[in-house]
Protein backbone atom coordinates (compact mmCIF):
# COMPACT_ATOMS: atom_id res chain seq x y z
CA UNK A 1 0.00 0.00 0.00
CA UNK A 2 3.13 2.41 0.84
CA UNK A 3 4.05 2.21 -2.81
CA UNK A 4 0.41 2.27 -4.32
CA UNK A 5 0.26 5.47 -2.44
CA UNK A 6 3.57 6.89 -3.24
CA UNK A 7 3.06 6.28 -6.98
CA UNK A 8 -0.15 8.66 -6.10
CA UNK A 9 0.78 11.40 -4.89
CA UNK A 10 3.83 11.30 -7.13
CA UNK A 11 1.37 11.33 -9.99
CA UNK A 12 -1.01 14.51 -7.95
CA UNK A 13 2.05 16.63 -7.28
CA UNK A 14 3.06 16.20 -10.70
CA UNK A 15 -0.19 17.41 -12.32
CA UNK A 16 -0.20 19.80 -9.55
CA UNK A 17 3.22 21.68 -10.29
CA UNK A 18 2.20 21.20 -14.51
CA UNK A 19 -0.43 23.89 -13.48
CA UNK A 20 1.40 26.02 -11.42
CA UNK A 21 4.08 26.09 -14.36
CA UNK A 22 1.40 26.96 -17.05
CA UNK A 23 -0.16 29.70 -14.67
CA UNK A 24 3.21 30.89 -13.82
CA UNK A 25 4.49 31.36 -17.66
CA UNK A 26 0.79 33.30 -17.90
CA UNK A 27 1.35 35.71 -15.45
CA UNK A 28 4.61 36.44 -15.81
CA UNK A 29 5.00 38.54 -18.72
CA UNK A 30 4.79 42.40 -17.50
CA UNK A 31 6.07 41.77 -14.33
CA UNK A 32 4.77 41.03 -10.90
CA UNK A 33 1.69 42.67 -9.49
CA UNK A 34 0.01 42.09 -6.10
CA UNK A 35 -2.58 40.57 -7.82
CA UNK A 36 -0.76 38.09 -9.92
CA UNK A 37 0.66 37.37 -6.79
CA UNK A 38 -2.31 36.79 -5.09
CA UNK A 39 -3.44 34.26 -7.86
CA UNK A 40 -0.47 32.49 -7.41
CA UNK A 41 -1.41 32.46 -3.66
CA UNK A 42 -4.63 31.33 -3.99
CA UNK A 43 -4.08 28.28 -6.62
CA UNK A 44 -1.73 26.61 -3.35
CA UNK A 45 -5.09 26.11 -2.05
CA UNK A 46 -6.46 24.61 -4.99
CA UNK A 47 -3.88 22.72 -6.18
CA UNK A 48 -4.32 19.93 -3.66
CA UNK A 49 -7.64 18.94 -5.25
CA UNK A 50 -6.35 19.41 -8.73
CA UNK A 51 -3.92 16.67 -7.86
CA UNK A 52 -6.31 14.51 -6.44
CA UNK A 53 -8.50 14.51 -9.35
CA UNK A 54 -5.06 13.52 -11.44
CA UNK A 55 -4.18 10.97 -9.51
CA UNK A 56 -7.73 8.82 -8.92
CA UNK A 57 -9.06 9.39 -12.54
CA UNK A 58 -5.11 8.09 -14.16
CA UNK A 59 -5.40 5.10 -11.85
CA UNK A 60 -9.10 4.44 -11.84
CA UNK A 61 -8.62 4.18 -15.81
CA UNK A 62 -5.73 1.92 -15.98
CA UNK A 63 -7.77 -0.45 -13.69
CA UNK A 64 -10.43 -0.31 -15.09
CA UNK A 65 -9.36 -0.83 -18.34
CA UNK A 66 -6.84 -3.72 -17.43
CA UNK A 67 -8.51 -5.60 -15.12
CA UNK A 68 -11.47 -8.09 -16.35
CA UNK A 69 -13.24 -7.30 -12.40
CA UNK A 70 -12.31 -3.80 -11.57
CA UNK A 71 -14.06 -3.73 -7.99
CA UNK A 72 -12.99 -7.08 -7.08
CA UNK A 73 -8.93 -6.21 -8.23
CA UNK A 74 -8.79 -2.78 -5.91
CA UNK A 75 -10.31 -4.98 -3.09
CA UNK A 76 -7.90 -4.99 0.32
CA UNK A 77 -8.25 -8.71 -0.42
CA UNK A 78 -9.79 -10.82 -3.41
CA UNK A 79 -13.32 -11.72 -2.16
CA UNK A 80 -16.03 -13.33 -4.91
CA UNK A 81 -19.38 -12.07 -3.38
CA UNK A 82 -21.42 -13.32 -5.58
CA UNK A 83 -22.42 -16.45 -4.30
CA UNK A 84 -22.63 -18.45 -0.42
CA UNK A 85 -25.47 -18.38 1.99
CA UNK A 86 -26.43 -15.37 4.06
CA UNK A 87 -25.68 -16.38 7.93
CA UNK A 88 -25.72 -12.52 9.22
CA UNK A 89 -28.93 -10.72 10.30
CA UNK A 90 -29.51 -7.23 8.87
CA UNK A 91 -31.58 -4.61 9.28
CA UNK A 92 -32.14 -2.65 6.36
CA UNK A 93 -32.24 0.93 7.90
CA UNK A 94 -33.81 3.51 6.03
CA UNK A 95 -33.64 7.00 7.15
CA UNK A 96 -36.54 9.75 6.64
CA UNK A 97 -37.73 13.57 7.71
CA UNK A 98 -40.25 15.19 5.93
CA UNK A 99 -40.58 12.72 3.02
CA UNK A 100 -42.83 12.02 0.67
CA UNK A 101 -43.57 8.28 1.43
CA UNK A 102 -45.40 7.77 -1.83
CA UNK A 103 -41.89 7.60 -2.98
CA UNK A 104 -39.58 6.37 -0.53
CA UNK A 105 -41.66 3.02 -0.18
CA UNK A 106 -42.35 1.37 -3.29
CA UNK A 107 -38.29 0.43 -3.69
CA UNK A 108 -38.12 -0.82 -0.06
CA UNK A 109 -41.01 -3.53 -0.66
CA UNK A 110 -39.27 -4.35 -4.44
CA UNK A 111 -36.13 -5.05 -2.24
CA UNK A 112 -38.05 -6.72 0.28
CA UNK A 113 -39.92 -9.17 -2.68
CA UNK A 114 -36.70 -9.88 -4.12
CA UNK A 115 -34.94 -10.86 -0.97
CA UNK A 116 -37.57 -12.97 -0.16
CA UNK A 117 -37.91 -14.12 -3.86
CA UNK A 118 -34.09 -15.52 -3.37
CA UNK A 119 -34.69 -17.04 -0.34
CA UNK A 120 -33.46 -14.74 1.66
CA UNK A 121 -36.32 -13.36 3.99
CA UNK A 122 -35.52 -14.45 7.41
CA UNK A 123 -32.27 -12.81 7.44
CA UNK A 124 -33.57 -8.90 6.62
CA UNK A 125 -35.80 -6.81 8.73
CA UNK A 126 -36.87 -3.74 7.47
CA UNK A 127 -36.97 0.02 9.78
CA UNK A 128 -37.92 3.29 8.95
CA UNK A 129 -36.23 5.56 11.03
CA UNK A 130 -38.14 8.84 11.51
CA UNK A 131 -36.77 11.74 12.34
CA UNK A 132 -40.08 13.70 11.29
CA UNK A 133 -40.98 16.64 13.08
CA UNK A 134 -43.55 19.07 11.55
CA UNK A 135 -47.16 17.96 12.45
CA UNK A 136 -48.85 17.77 9.30
CA UNK A 137 -46.24 15.00 7.79
CA UNK A 138 -46.20 12.84 11.16
CA UNK A 139 -50.11 11.46 10.44
CA UNK A 140 -49.27 10.78 6.69
CA UNK A 141 -46.15 9.27 7.50
CA UNK A 142 -47.48 6.79 10.27
CA UNK A 143 -50.48 5.41 8.51
CA UNK A 144 -48.63 5.11 4.86
CA UNK A 145 -46.19 2.78 6.51
CA UNK A 146 -48.74 0.76 8.38
CA UNK A 147 -50.52 0.22 5.20
CA UNK A 148 -46.70 -0.73 3.70
CA UNK A 149 -46.70 -3.34 6.57
CA UNK A 150 -50.27 -4.48 6.11
CA UNK A 151 -49.49 -4.82 2.25
CA UNK A 152 -46.89 -6.83 3.00
CA UNK A 153 -46.69 -11.29 3.46
CA UNK A 154 -44.57 -10.41 6.86
CA UNK A 155 -46.15 -7.12 8.63
CA UNK A 156 -43.88 -7.88 11.82
CA UNK A 157 -40.62 -7.25 10.05
CA UNK A 158 -41.00 -3.80 9.04
CA UNK A 159 -40.67 -1.75 11.89
CA UNK A 160 -41.50 2.43 12.28
CA UNK A 161 -39.84 4.31 14.93
CA UNK A 162 -39.89 8.39 15.20
CA UNK A 163 -37.78 10.59 17.55
CA UNK A 164 -39.55 12.75 19.63
CA UNK A 165 -36.81 15.54 19.02
CA UNK A 166 -33.87 15.05 15.99
CA UNK A 167 -30.77 14.99 18.18
CA UNK A 168 -27.53 14.90 16.04
CA UNK A 169 -29.67 15.02 13.15
CA UNK A 170 -29.18 12.13 11.03
CA UNK A 171 -25.90 10.90 12.98
CA UNK A 172 -28.21 10.94 16.15
CA UNK A 173 -31.12 9.07 14.20
CA UNK A 174 -29.12 6.60 13.47
CA UNK A 175 -27.19 6.00 16.16
CA UNK A 176 -30.61 5.75 18.58
CA UNK A 177 -31.64 2.75 16.10
CA UNK A 178 -28.67 0.98 17.36
CA UNK A 179 -28.60 1.90 20.67
CA UNK A 180 -32.13 0.84 21.36
CA UNK A 181 -34.27 -0.96 18.28
CA UNK A 182 -31.34 -3.02 16.51
CA UNK A 183 -31.30 -6.03 18.87
CA UNK A 184 -30.35 -9.69 17.47
CA UNK A 185 -29.13 -7.72 13.90
CA UNK A 186 -25.55 -8.58 13.10
CA UNK A 187 -25.11 -6.19 10.13
CA UNK A 188 -26.89 -2.67 9.00
CA UNK A 189 -27.42 -1.74 5.79
CA UNK A 190 -27.96 2.22 5.48
CA UNK A 191 -30.63 3.94 3.25
CA UNK A 192 -31.16 7.44 2.56
CA UNK A 193 -34.83 8.13 1.91
CA UNK A 194 -33.72 8.51 -1.76
CA UNK A 195 -31.16 5.55 -2.08
CA UNK A 196 -32.63 2.50 -4.16
CA UNK A 197 -30.55 -0.82 -4.06
CA UNK A 198 -31.17 -4.19 -5.62
CA UNK A 199 -31.70 -7.11 -3.52
CA UNK A 200 -28.30 -8.28 -5.17
CA UNK A 201 -26.47 -5.61 -4.45
CA UNK A 202 -27.10 -5.87 -0.80
CA UNK A 203 -26.62 -9.39 -1.09
CA UNK A 204 -23.01 -8.56 -2.34
CA UNK A 205 -22.31 -6.00 0.76
CA UNK A 206 -23.78 -8.28 3.33
CA UNK A 207 -21.19 -11.48 1.87
CA UNK A 208 -18.42 -9.42 2.03
CA UNK A 209 -18.93 -8.77 5.32
CA UNK A 210 -19.20 -11.99 6.29
CA UNK A 211 -16.35 -13.01 4.18
CA UNK A 212 -13.85 -10.43 5.83
CA UNK A 213 -14.46 -10.62 9.70
CA UNK A 214 -11.70 -7.68 9.86
CA UNK A 215 -13.82 -5.09 7.75
CA UNK A 216 -16.26 -3.58 9.71
CA UNK A 217 -17.69 -1.66 6.75
CA UNK A 218 -17.98 -1.57 2.96
CA UNK A 219 -19.24 1.00 0.97
CA UNK A 220 -21.04 0.54 -2.27
CA UNK A 221 -20.42 2.96 -5.13
CA UNK A 222 -23.78 4.80 -5.63
CA UNK A 223 -24.98 6.39 -9.15
CA UNK A 224 -27.87 8.25 -10.36
CA UNK A 225 -31.32 6.70 -11.19
CA UNK A 226 -33.24 7.40 -14.57
CA UNK A 227 -34.15 11.11 -14.33
CA UNK A 228 -37.18 12.66 -16.06
CA UNK A 229 -35.58 16.42 -15.44
CA UNK A 230 -32.96 17.47 -17.77
CA UNK A 231 -30.87 18.76 -14.78
CA UNK A 232 -30.77 15.62 -12.68
CA UNK A 233 -30.45 14.01 -16.72
CA UNK A 234 -27.66 15.39 -17.19
CA UNK A 235 -25.62 16.10 -14.12
CA UNK A 236 -26.17 12.16 -13.42
CA UNK A 237 -24.44 11.52 -17.36
CA UNK A 238 -21.34 12.66 -16.07
CA UNK A 239 -21.38 11.96 -12.68
CA UNK A 240 -21.68 7.94 -13.47
CA UNK A 241 -18.91 8.42 -15.45
CA UNK A 242 -16.48 10.08 -13.16
CA UNK A 243 -17.37 8.65 -9.97
CA UNK A 244 -16.74 4.82 -11.53
CA UNK A 245 -13.58 5.82 -12.41
CA UNK A 246 -13.08 7.74 -9.28
CA UNK A 247 -13.96 4.69 -6.65
CA UNK A 248 -12.01 2.82 -8.86
CA UNK A 249 -8.97 4.98 -8.19
CA UNK A 250 -9.22 5.77 -5.01
CA UNK A 251 -10.13 2.26 -3.49
CA UNK A 252 -6.80 1.26 -5.32
CA UNK A 253 -4.55 3.00 -2.81
CA UNK A 254 -6.66 3.84 0.16
CA UNK A 255 -7.45 0.50 0.68
CA UNK A 256 -9.09 -0.99 3.93
CA UNK A 257 -8.83 2.95 4.85
CA UNK A 258 -11.70 4.06 2.13
CA UNK A 259 -14.39 6.50 2.66
CA UNK A 260 -18.06 6.24 3.80
CA UNK A 261 -20.88 8.39 2.29
CA UNK A 262 -23.34 7.55 4.94
CA UNK A 263 -26.02 5.55 2.41
CA UNK A 264 -26.22 2.58 0.36
CA UNK A 265 -23.49 1.09 2.70
CA UNK A 266 -23.30 -2.06 4.67
CA UNK A 267 -21.61 -2.18 8.44
CA UNK A 268 -21.51 -4.34 11.39
CA UNK A 269 -23.80 -3.09 14.45
CA UNK A 270 -21.68 -4.16 17.45
CA UNK A 271 -18.46 -1.93 16.60
CA UNK A 272 -20.10 1.10 15.15
CA UNK A 273 -22.46 1.78 17.59
CA UNK A 274 -18.94 1.08 19.97
CA UNK A 275 -17.04 3.23 18.58
CA UNK A 276 -18.98 5.97 16.34
CA UNK A 277 -20.82 7.61 18.70
CA UNK A 278 -20.61 11.39 17.74
CA UNK A 279 -19.27 13.81 20.63
CA UNK A 280 -20.55 17.65 19.95
CA UNK A 281 -18.64 20.48 18.58
CA UNK A 282 -16.51 22.76 20.75
CA UNK A 283 -19.46 25.17 20.20
CA UNK A 284 -21.93 22.63 21.05
CA UNK A 285 -23.36 22.33 17.94
CA UNK A 286 -23.72 18.76 16.66
CA UNK A 287 -21.98 17.01 13.56
CA UNK A 288 -23.80 17.55 10.42
CA UNK A 289 -21.33 15.32 7.67
CA UNK A 290 -21.06 12.36 10.01
CA UNK A 291 -20.30 9.76 7.67
CA UNK A 292 -16.41 11.10 7.21
CA UNK A 293 -16.31 11.01 10.66
CA UNK A 294 -17.67 7.62 11.47
CA UNK A 295 -15.25 5.48 9.08
CA UNK A 296 -12.29 7.68 10.47
CA UNK A 297 -13.35 6.70 14.07
CA UNK A 298 -13.94 2.66 13.09
CA UNK A 299 -10.87 2.44 11.16
CA UNK A 300 -9.05 4.25 14.24
CA UNK A 301 -10.46 1.20 16.23
CA UNK A 302 -8.98 -1.49 13.89
CA UNK A 303 -11.83 -2.18 11.69
CA UNK A 304 -11.31 -2.07 7.84
CA UNK A 305 -13.66 0.27 5.76
CA UNK A 306 -14.01 -0.80 2.76
CA UNK A 307 -15.46 0.16 -1.02
CA UNK A 308 -17.00 -1.99 -3.67
CA UNK A 309 -16.29 0.18 -6.71
CA UNK A 310 -19.14 -1.20 -8.85
CA UNK A 311 -22.62 0.70 -9.81
CA UNK A 312 -24.69 -2.11 -10.43
CA UNK A 313 -27.90 -2.25 -8.25
CA UNK A 314 -26.83 0.72 -6.34
CA UNK A 315 -28.74 4.23 -7.03
CA UNK A 316 -30.28 7.24 -5.43
CA UNK A 317 -31.53 10.53 -6.52
CA UNK A 318 -30.43 13.60 -7.76
CA UNK A 319 -31.79 17.10 -6.63
CA UNK A 320 -34.54 17.74 -9.49
CA UNK A 321 -33.11 21.48 -10.50
CA UNK A 322 -30.30 23.77 -9.86
CA UNK A 323 -31.76 25.18 -6.81
CA UNK A 324 -32.35 21.90 -4.37
CA UNK A 325 -28.62 21.27 -6.13
CA UNK A 326 -27.21 24.48 -4.70
CA UNK A 327 -29.32 24.12 -1.33
CA UNK A 328 -27.67 20.07 -0.97
CA UNK A 329 -23.92 21.65 -1.36
CA UNK A 330 -25.03 24.31 0.86
CA UNK A 331 -25.81 21.63 3.81
CA UNK A 332 -22.56 19.58 2.84
CA UNK A 333 -20.25 22.07 2.57
CA UNK A 334 -21.86 23.88 5.89
CA UNK A 335 -21.28 19.93 7.48
CA UNK A 336 -17.75 19.25 5.74
CA UNK A 337 -16.01 22.65 6.57
CA UNK A 338 -16.86 21.49 10.70
CA UNK A 339 -13.92 19.20 10.02
CA UNK A 340 -11.74 21.62 10.93
CA UNK A 341 -12.64 21.16 14.65
CA UNK A 342 -11.92 17.40 14.59
CA UNK A 343 -8.19 17.06 12.91
CA UNK A 344 -6.13 17.79 16.08
CA UNK A 345 -7.99 15.26 17.96
CA UNK A 346 -6.66 12.32 19.60
CA UNK A 347 -8.30 8.95 17.90
CA UNK A 348 -7.29 9.17 14.17
CA UNK A 349 -5.45 7.40 12.00
CA UNK A 350 -3.33 9.60 9.43
CA UNK A 351 -5.69 8.52 6.53
CA UNK A 352 -8.57 9.22 8.26
CA UNK A 353 -7.27 12.53 8.63
CA UNK A 354 -6.86 12.94 5.55
CA UNK A 355 -9.95 11.68 4.56
CA UNK A 356 -11.20 14.69 6.78
CA UNK A 357 -9.18 16.98 4.64
CA UNK A 358 -9.68 15.87 1.63
CA UNK A 359 -13.68 16.24 2.34
CA UNK A 360 -12.70 19.98 2.72
CA UNK A 361 -11.02 20.56 -0.17
CA UNK A 362 -14.13 19.40 -2.10
CA UNK A 363 -15.71 23.22 -1.17
CA UNK A 364 -12.60 25.39 0.60
CA UNK A 365 -11.51 25.75 -3.54
CA UNK A 366 -14.28 27.42 -4.46
CA UNK A 367 -13.54 30.59 -2.93
CA UNK A 368 -9.98 30.29 -4.06
CA UNK A 369 -11.05 30.00 -7.77
CA UNK A 370 -13.39 32.51 -7.87
CA UNK A 371 -10.86 35.41 -6.40
CA UNK A 372 -8.17 33.52 -8.59
CA UNK A 373 -10.86 34.53 -11.44
CA UNK A 374 -11.09 38.10 -10.40
CA UNK A 375 -7.63 38.58 -9.76
CA UNK A 376 -7.26 37.61 -13.04
CA UNK A 377 -9.23 40.27 -14.85
CA UNK A 378 -7.85 42.66 -12.97
CA UNK A 379 -4.46 42.46 -13.88
CA UNK A 380 -5.54 42.29 -17.74
CA UNK A 381 -7.39 45.27 -17.20
CA UNK A 382 -5.05 47.02 -15.51
CA UNK A 383 -2.10 45.57 -17.31
CA UNK A 384 -2.97 46.29 -20.90
CA UNK A 385 -3.92 43.67 -23.37
CA UNK A 386 0.28 43.56 -24.66
CA UNK A 387 1.40 41.75 -21.75
CA UNK A 388 -1.60 38.86 -22.27
CA UNK A 389 0.64 36.07 -23.39
CA UNK A 390 -2.15 34.71 -25.45
CA UNK A 391 -0.41 30.86 -26.32
CA UNK A 392 0.37 30.47 -22.57
CA UNK A 393 -3.16 31.69 -21.29
CA UNK A 394 -4.43 29.35 -24.26
CA UNK A 395 -2.01 26.26 -22.87
CA UNK A 396 -3.48 27.08 -19.10
CA UNK A 397 -7.12 27.40 -20.40
CA UNK A 398 -6.65 23.62 -21.92
CA UNK A 399 -4.49 22.03 -19.14
CA UNK A 400 -6.60 23.41 -16.36
CA UNK A 401 -10.47 21.79 -17.72
CA UNK A 402 -8.17 18.52 -18.05
CA UNK A 403 -6.85 17.82 -15.06
CA UNK A 404 -10.23 19.03 -13.51
CA UNK A 405 -12.25 16.63 -15.34
CA UNK A 406 -10.04 13.58 -15.80
CA UNK A 407 -11.92 11.20 -13.99
CA UNK A 408 -15.18 11.85 -16.09
CA UNK A 409 -13.55 12.41 -19.41
CA UNK A 410 -11.42 9.08 -19.19
CA UNK A 411 -14.98 7.65 -17.81
CA UNK A 412 -16.40 8.52 -21.23
CA UNK A 413 -12.88 6.76 -22.77
CA UNK A 414 -13.41 3.44 -21.02
CA UNK A 415 -16.52 3.18 -22.50
CA UNK A 416 -16.04 3.70 -25.93
CA UNK A 417 -13.16 1.25 -25.65
CA UNK A 418 -15.88 -1.16 -24.73
CA UNK A 419 -18.40 -2.34 -27.23
CA UNK A 420 -20.03 -4.00 -24.58
CA UNK A 421 -20.34 -0.48 -22.44
CA UNK A 422 -20.74 1.51 -25.74
CA UNK A 423 -23.99 -1.13 -26.51
CA UNK A 424 -25.47 -0.39 -22.79
CA UNK A 425 -25.86 3.21 -23.99
CA UNK A 426 -27.15 2.36 -26.83
CA UNK A 427 -24.54 2.93 -29.35
CA UNK A 428 -21.27 5.08 -29.50
CA UNK A 429 -22.67 7.59 -31.49
CA UNK A 430 -25.62 8.09 -29.17
CA UNK A 431 -23.05 7.98 -26.07
CA UNK A 432 -20.70 10.41 -27.65
CA UNK A 433 -23.98 12.98 -27.85
CA UNK A 434 -24.49 12.58 -24.27
CA UNK A 435 -20.72 13.04 -23.41
CA UNK A 436 -21.00 16.31 -25.90
CA UNK A 437 -24.21 17.70 -23.99
CA UNK A 438 -23.19 16.87 -20.48
CA UNK A 439 -19.44 18.53 -21.10
CA UNK A 440 -21.49 21.56 -22.21
CA UNK A 441 -23.81 21.19 -19.14
CA UNK A 442 -20.61 20.90 -16.19
CA UNK A 443 -19.12 24.18 -18.29
CA UNK A 444 -22.32 26.14 -17.60
CA UNK A 445 -23.15 24.72 -14.24
CA UNK A 446 -19.56 25.17 -12.84
CA UNK A 447 -19.43 28.27 -12.69
CA UNK A 448 -22.29 29.54 -10.49
CA UNK A 449 -21.79 26.59 -7.93
CA UNK A 450 -18.70 28.20 -7.47
CA UNK A 451 -20.17 31.48 -6.41
CA UNK A 452 -22.60 29.79 -4.58
CA UNK A 453 -20.09 27.49 -2.72
CA UNK A 454 -17.99 31.26 -2.07
CA UNK A 455 -21.63 33.05 -0.92
CA UNK A 456 -21.99 29.73 1.59
CA UNK A 457 -18.19 30.05 2.82
CA UNK A 458 -18.67 34.25 3.47
CA UNK A 459 -22.36 33.14 5.56
CA UNK A 460 -20.59 30.89 7.36
CA UNK A 461 -17.81 32.90 8.14
CA UNK A 462 -19.66 35.70 9.76
CA UNK A 463 -21.29 33.27 12.28
CA UNK A 464 -24.54 31.92 10.27
CA UNK A 465 -25.50 29.02 11.15
CA UNK A 466 -26.59 25.90 8.90
CA UNK A 467 -28.95 23.34 9.63
CA UNK A 468 -29.94 20.31 8.13
CA UNK A 469 -33.79 21.34 6.13
CA UNK A 470 -35.85 18.94 4.49
CA UNK A 471 -35.30 18.51 0.88
CA UNK A 472 -37.56 18.62 -2.03
CA UNK A 473 -37.26 15.28 -4.72
CA UNK A 474 -40.14 16.44 -6.94
CA UNK A 475 -39.69 17.35 -10.57
CA UNK A 476 -40.42 21.29 -10.88
CA UNK A 477 -39.84 23.91 -12.91
CA UNK A 478 -38.31 27.24 -12.06
CA UNK A 479 -39.54 30.55 -13.22
CA UNK A 480 -37.58 33.44 -14.62
CA UNK A 481 -38.78 35.65 -11.24
CA UNK A 482 -37.04 32.78 -8.64
CA UNK A 483 -34.09 32.19 -11.31
CA UNK A 484 -33.57 36.06 -11.40
CA UNK A 485 -33.08 36.37 -7.63
CA UNK A 486 -31.30 33.56 -7.27
CA UNK A 487 -28.64 34.47 -9.60
CA UNK A 488 -28.61 38.34 -10.58
CA UNK A 489 -25.60 38.30 -7.99
CA UNK A 490 -23.63 35.50 -10.27
CA UNK A 491 -24.88 37.30 -13.56
CA UNK A 492 -23.61 40.63 -12.30
CA UNK A 493 -20.30 39.19 -10.71
CA UNK A 494 -19.70 37.42 -14.36
CA UNK A 495 -20.36 40.92 -16.73
CA UNK A 496 -18.10 42.29 -14.54
CA UNK A 497 -15.13 39.99 -14.94
CA UNK A 498 -15.66 39.84 -18.53
CA UNK A 499 -16.41 43.78 -18.30
CA UNK A 500 -12.37 43.78 -17.14
CA UNK A 501 -11.00 41.04 -19.24
CA UNK A 502 -12.25 42.55 -22.54
CA UNK A 503 -11.64 45.79 -21.30
CA UNK A 504 -7.51 44.61 -21.38
CA UNK A 505 -8.11 41.88 -23.76
CA UNK A 506 -10.63 40.16 -25.91
CA UNK A 507 -8.12 37.16 -26.28
CA UNK A 508 -8.70 36.70 -22.98
CA UNK A 509 -11.93 36.95 -22.80
CA UNK A 510 -12.56 34.66 -24.87
CA UNK A 511 -10.08 32.14 -23.02
CA UNK A 512 -12.31 32.87 -20.17
CA UNK A 513 -15.22 32.05 -21.79
CA UNK A 514 -15.38 27.93 -20.37
CA UNK A 515 -14.55 28.56 -16.98
CA UNK A 516 -16.39 31.59 -16.36
CA UNK A 517 -19.25 32.21 -18.78
CA UNK A 518 -21.50 29.90 -17.16
CA UNK A 519 -22.13 33.56 -14.83
CA UNK A 520 -23.47 35.45 -17.42
CA UNK A 521 -26.23 32.46 -18.30
CA UNK A 522 -27.01 31.60 -14.96
CA UNK A 523 -30.07 32.26 -14.99
CA UNK A 524 -31.57 31.11 -18.42
CA UNK A 525 -29.42 27.79 -17.57
CA UNK A 526 -31.19 27.54 -14.41
CA UNK A 527 -34.50 28.10 -15.52
CA UNK A 528 -34.14 26.07 -19.18
CA UNK A 529 -32.78 22.86 -17.11
CA UNK A 530 -35.75 22.37 -15.23
CA UNK A 531 -38.27 23.17 -17.96
CA UNK A 532 -40.59 20.70 -19.16
CA UNK A 533 -40.27 21.05 -22.37
CA UNK A 534 -36.70 20.60 -22.51
CA UNK A 535 -36.81 17.71 -20.14
CA UNK A 536 -38.95 16.07 -22.90
CA UNK A 537 -36.98 16.45 -25.52
CA UNK A 538 -33.84 15.14 -23.78
CA UNK A 539 -35.83 11.64 -23.16
CA UNK A 540 -37.70 11.76 -26.30
CA UNK A 541 -34.28 11.93 -28.35
CA UNK A 542 -32.42 9.98 -25.13
CA UNK A 543 -29.94 12.66 -24.89
CA UNK A 544 -27.52 11.48 -21.98
CA UNK A 545 -29.90 8.21 -21.20
CA UNK A 546 -27.46 5.76 -18.93
CA UNK A 547 -28.11 1.96 -19.39
CA UNK A 548 -31.00 1.28 -17.20
CA UNK A 549 -33.21 3.63 -19.14
CA UNK A 550 -32.11 1.59 -22.29
CA UNK A 551 -32.54 -1.79 -20.53
CA UNK A 552 -36.10 -0.73 -19.61
CA UNK A 553 -35.49 -2.47 -16.20
CA UNK A 554 -37.82 -2.17 -13.02
CA UNK A 555 -35.74 1.14 -10.99
CA UNK A 556 -37.63 3.89 -11.71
Amino acid sequence: MIARRTLFAAIAIAAALLLLVLLWRALEPGGWTVPKALTLLCFMGVAPWLGICAGNGLAGFAIATLSRHPARAVLPRNIDPGSGPITLRTALAVTVRHEDMALVLPPLRRLLDRLDALGHAARFDLHILSDTQDPRHIAAEADAVAAFRAAGPVPGRIRYRRRAENTGFKAGNVMDFLDHHAEGCDLAVMLDADSEMSAESVLRLVRLLQAAPEAGLVQHLTVGLPAAAGFPRLFQFGMRAGMRIWAIGQAWWQGDEGPYWGHNAAFRIAPFRAHCKLERLPDGSAILSHDQVEAARLRAAGWGVWMWADEDGSYEHNPPALPEFLARDARWQAGNLQYRHLLRLPGFRAMGRWQLIQAMLLFTGAPLTVAMLALTAISVATGGGAEVPQARVAALAIAWPLIVYLPKWLGYTQVLLSAQQRARYGGGARFVAGALAETLFSFLLDPPALVSKTITMLRLTVGLKAGWAAQNRQQRGVGWGEAARMFGPHTAAGAAVFALLAAGSWGAALWALPFAGGLLVSIPFCVLTADPAVSAWLRRHRVAAIPEEFAQTEVS
